[in-house]
């Protein structure tokens, strides 16, 4: 499959190497064709992968990965064209993070709306899923990094685009396929997006970006 991932940093170089390692060709986008980092992760990782702007990225791409700052996310996608990405799945990755305050950051937008909700009204034509943006990009591909089970959740207003990234989840980057839940359209971004400053907190607690969440399900409570 081709595939477009928006963004040059961590999470975008580990989705990408990811999904080149698992024998997708792939292109990196950015704001300019040039990218060094683009470029130099192009050279990195062989024939199947390639750099160029952000509208070469999605006009590549059969699925395009947003994974660029959720601050500038917005800019990035329209940057890609509404026109492009037209009736694509856009897997969008990421949070909108405002560190204009210092640490720990806030939420740019959350309640009543979010990220993913607003990048789909940008995008009425895409089909937007939202996916791998309560964990770190060291985990997002690589799932088995951590021991036991632990859960990943996508969200979305296309059944169909769900069962697509819900495959390259589990055949691509090692996600067992019980380990997804789907927390329904795209408004689950709202949950989703919010579970950030608690991943911050637990950040700051443990001393560890390596770590997840496991959602553990017991009998219905008997009433009366």
């Amino acid at each position: 499959m081709k595939i477009g991932v928006l963004g040059t940093g961590m999470v975008g170089e580990a989705i990408a190497t990811k999904l080149v390692q698992a024998g997708h060709e792939v292109r990196m986008g950015s704001r300019t064709k040039a990218n060094e980092t683009a470029v130099a992760w192009a050279k990195r990782n062989g024939a199947k992968a390639s750099a160029g702007t952000f509208a070469d990225a999605a006009g590549f791409g059969e699925v395009v990965f947003n994974c660029t700052k959720g601050e500038y996310s917005l800019e990035a996608v329209r940057a890609a064209g509404e026109s492009t990405l037209a009736n694509k799945v856009l897997v969008d990755v990421a949070n909108p993070l405002d560190f204009s305050r210092g640490m720990p950051p806030s939420l740019l937008i959350s309640n009543t709306d979010s990220l993913g909700e607003q990048i789909q009204r940008a995008l009425p034509s895409t089909r937007v899923v939202k996916a791998l943006n309560t964990v770190n990009a060291y985990i997002m591909v690589s799932p088995s990094n951590l021991p036991g089970e632990h859960n990943l959740f996508l969200c979305g207003n296309d059944t169909a685009a769900k069962r697509q990234v819900h495959g390259i989840l589990t055949e691509s980057f090692g996600w067992k396929s019980e380990s997804i839940v789907d927390l329904g359209d795209i408004t689950g971004a709202r949950a989703t997006e919010q579970y950030l400053p608690l991943w911050v907190r637990l950040y700051g607690t443990l001393g560890n970006p390596n770590f997840n969440v496991r959602v553990v399900i017991g009998p219905p409570p008997k009433l009366g």
